[in-house]
């Protein structure tokens, strides 16, 4: 694989791309002992190709969006060491990667930002989980995002003034305040009582359980061609990101316009921004009421 510690002493990839690259380089080694399968430049063919997509499909339990990933990292770094004349197989050039399979997630109402703000958890800890969610809810912003808040980042007229994150090259953004958001920071002193992601997709489950969201949703997933339908409590669909498309979804749904909506969540892809979009029933219902009631 590509030699890490000189991407990383240089600073040329960020953590989590170093983190993506060390998965998939995690994910080959796997791959070579579950099929006996020694892997070298020259061995990168059709018959690779089959025994990579069985494994991941059958053995990891992956579905398309994740095989596609891998499979985009795994044909980035082939074309690395093509160019740098370590290899000269072409074969994986016409490898395939799956179309990207939109998959239904959640996202929380108007009304269920209200209902679950109104809610005043029992333990203590969850209230600051849920302070955090609305928070997020009511921004936009990213999980990762809300570390960066102090003081000196929320100007005169109410935003928070954010450098992105995830790419430096794209300007600085202001994301506005409502009296709640600006409330919860005054709460915690513009210091937002954060735990890890992981801890908050676990806890903010057990907020939206005691809060009563306990009905079902059904969502799929796909493996190749094949589509498999689960069915869930809506608590346990939800996670940080959630929040991040509760804000997007509720904007769509009032008319924003999507480079309004898209300056303020930093999206540059309408592409991947649309993603975020939940069209859920009270918004089908009033789109059709709205041109067909006077019939």
């Amino acid at each position: 694989m590509i030699d890490l510690r000189k991407r990383i002493k240089r600073k040329e990839w960020k953590k989590s791309t170093i983190k993506r690259y060390k998965n998939i380089k995690n994910l080959l080694t796997e791959f070579e002992k579950a099929k006996k399968y020694k892997l070298t430049f020259s061995k990168i063919n059709n018959t690779f190709y089959t025994e990579f997509i069985d494994f991941c499909y059958e053995d990891k339990d992956h579905y398309t969006n994740t095989f596609n990933r891998n499979l985009g990292l795994v044909k980035t770094f082939l074309f690395w060491a093509l160019k740098k004349e370590y290899m000269y197989n072409k074969k994986f050039i016409d490898f395939k990667k799956p179309k990207r399979v939109l998959t239904r997630e959640e996202a929380l109402s108007f009304e269920d930002i209200k209902t679950l703000y109104n809610h005043v958890c029992e333990d203590p800890k969850l209230n600051k989980i849920k302070d955090v969610f609305i928070f997020q809810s009511l921004t936009g912003m990213r999980f990762g995002e809300l570390k960066l808040i102090n003081k000196r980042t929320v100007n005169s007229n109410d935003c928070v003034v954010l450098k992105e994150e995830k790419d430096s090259s794209k300007d600085t953004r202001e994301i506005p305040l409502i009296s709640i958001s600006k409330a919860i920071l005054l709460k915690y002193n513009y210091k937002l009582p954060l735990v890890s992601n992981q801890k908050q997709n676990d806890y903010i489950k057990e907020v939206l359980k005691e809060a009563g969201f306990v009905h079902e949703v059904e969502y799929s997933k796909t493996k190749g061609v094949e589509q498999e339908v689960f069915v869930k409590k809506f608590y346990e669909r939800i996670s940080t990101h959630t929040a991040r498309r509760t804000f997007i979804t509720i904007m769509r749904n009032k008319g924003i316009a999507d480079k309004t909506i898209m300056s303020i969540s930093g999206h540059k892809d309408i592409k991947t921004f649309n993603m975020y979009h939940q069209v859920n029933n009270d918004a089908k219902i009033h789109a059709v009421k709205s041109v067909f009631e006077n019939f």
